[in-house]
């Protein structure tokens, strides 16, 4: 009580100070009355609490006490373990996200779409959260597999759901060349009867969650992580905030949530099964309508687009600086300067071409030596020797006016391959797949697989 009256006094004096050049006003000197002696109130509470500790030095200043407070909040930020980071994938799930159903976060159709085609999602607040009911009319007007067409997810639309893992399957599909669909059915076709049923499609499922249980059990083996600690302590911070986690349901029984994908896959009840050429069609379907919506956002209804839009197309996604980038435009605009035109028939096939460069590489290092730029009649040649594909000639022109910096009518291919590598990973070359064909495809897959489970 001692401290108590020596601090009431040193207040009652700075209220004085205070007031003194106050107007007599009633209410303005009740007012300041008012705030000395909250502040009486605050710091006698301290003195109380600080004494039940066994403190017995106090320093009676207020700024010497927010500061105190201050370092206390400093040193526990610095104690408590940063969050955990997600892979590019990860975060760009959870980003374009926008419904919720049993905890667990989903894409819906157009949610994909513009994940693949848009650098940034349509504003919103927050997730929509998802009923039974909800959940069960999507899933009802999903169409069956041999409805199947170039425009599936969009006349989906926000009718349906999608899960993190068939989101990195269909992420790998548009990254692999039409040769590559046979090596990626048979990696479901565990039994090798040239049938994929619903069990063998889940082996992503099953890949996510034995990497999730060789993580759990790490952790039990050292104890409980530090991040499980803070999270579980701190009200301010969920554990879905640190990563996306696995579905409880698919650690619990196997059994899993029927989505969009399955139903359509495999039918209502699960009982379908696919053969190859299903699964091709579903795969080339997927690619030819993402190829179609980049090219009509750009076409406008019309039936081409312009050289410079096929350039801003093509650079989409791309590592390059702005000025790079703008210098590119420019240049085009300077070389081809009255507008031919670009149609699908002729867009679509040099889009499928990307998807095979690294055999184009290798034709390539064949075909020339040193790695010499080439001529476009050598590029034309190399690209269907290696992929099998008759590009335009004028596409193959524009190509070369895009990438040919001093326009000697020759290409490096080497810098062509490194620039285009980022266009069709869409900007997610987190890592290098070391491995083609089915290492390749598993690579793909089970590195995000692994990427998730290790930041969540």
């Amino acid at each position: 009580m001692a401290a108590s009256r020596r601090i009431f006094t040193q207040l009652r004096n700075s209220t004085g100070l205070l007031t003194k050049n106050v107007a007599t006003s009633g209410t303005r000197r009740g007012t300041a009355v008012l705030y000395a002696v909250g502040a009486v109130g605050a710091i006698t509470g301290l003195v109380y609490a600080r004494r039940r500790r066994g403190e017995t030095a106090i320093q009676v200043g207020l700024p010497v006490v927010m500061a105190k407070e201050e370092e206390e909040k400093r040193k526990f930020w610095q104690r408590a373990p940063p969050q955990q980071k997600m892979s590019d994938r990860e975060r760009r799930f959870r980003e374009f996200s926008s419904v919720e159903y049993k905890g667990q976060m989903y894409m819906t159709p157009r949610d994909f779409l513009e994940s693949v085609t848009e650098e940034r999602p349509r504003p919103r607040i927050g997730r929509r959260p998802l009923m039974d009911d909800d959940v069960a009319f999507m899933l009802k007007k999903t169409p069956a597999r041999n409805k199947g067409s170039t425009k599936f997810f969009r006349s989906m639309h926000e009718e349906g759901i999608i899960s993190f893992t068939e989101y990195l399957f269909l992420l790998c599909i548009l990254t692999k060349p039409h040769a590559g669909f046979n090596i990626a059915f048979n990696m479901f076709d565990t039994d090798g009867n040239q049938r994929v049923d619903k069990n063998e499609f889940m082996v992503l499922q099953e890949i996510f969650r034995k990497k999730n249980d060789k993580r759990k059990a790490k952790e039990e083996a050292e104890g409980v992580s530090a991040v499980q600690k803070y999270t579980s302590a701190s009200p301010t911070i969920s554990k879905r905030s640190v990563g996306i986690s696995a579905d409880p349901r698919l650690l619990a029984d196997g059994n899993v949530q029927d989505t969009t994908l399955l139903v359509h896959l495999f039918g209502a009840k699960g009982k379908d099964d696919l053969n190859f050429q299903e699964f091709y069609k579903f795969m080339d379907n997927l690619q030819t309508e993402i190829l179609e919506l980049e090219f009509l956002e750009f076409a406008r209804g019309m039936p081409t687009i312009s050289e410079i839009e096929f350039a801003q197309i093509l650079l989409r996604y791309t590592h390059l600086p702005d000025a790079a980038h703008d210098a590119i435009i420019e240049r085009l605009k300077d070389r081809i300067p009255e507008e031919k035109g670009i149609t699908f028939d002729q867009f679509k096939p040099f889009f499928q071409f990307l998807n095979n460069l690294d055999d184009f590489a290798i034709a390539m290092q064949m075909y020339t030596f040193a790695n010499q730029p080439v001529e476009q009649a050598e590029f034309k040649r190399a690209v269907k020797v290696s992929t099998g594909i008759d590009l335009a000639p004028h596409v193959i022109n524009t190509v070369f006016q895009i990438f040919d910096e001093d326009g000697d009518g020759k290409l490096s291919h080497k810098e062509f391959i490194s620039v285009m590598k980022d266009r069709i990973h869409r900007g997610f070359r987190s890592h290098l797949i070391k491995h083609e064909g089915w290492d390749g495809y598993k690579s793909c897959v089970v590195h995000e697989m692994r990427q998730s489970a290790l930041h969540q």
